[in-house]
């Protein structure tokens, strides 16, 4: 039983991954990602797309503006800047 791991700790253990689109790289290092989810309306019940900006850091500014990526959680890195571009 003290062996065996929970998907919550894996979870927090790898950090969230989350695809999305690049949108901005004016930023020295960093890129905008926004991500895109569907939610359901809860009195409604129609789904409405919901779009989230993430600030990611992009060592050597690899990317371009409408690439889709994958990034992943990491320790805090400034203010806003709390992911990194997945590599592979």
């Amino acid at each position: 039983m003290a062996t065996e791991k929970t998907t919550t700790e894996t979870t927090l253990a790898n950090g969230r991954v989350l695809r999305g689109t690049v949108v901005s790289t004016k930023m020295q290092d960093t890129v905008t990602v926004a991500v895109e989810r569907y939610v359901m309306h809860p009195k409604y019940k129609k789904f409405m797309r919901k779009t989230k900006k993430f600030l990611v850091d992009d060592k050597g500014n690899t990317t371009k503006v409408g690439d889709k990526v994958e990034i992943r959680e990491i320790r805090p890195l400034s203010k806003r800047k709390h992911f990194e571009l997945k590599k592979g």
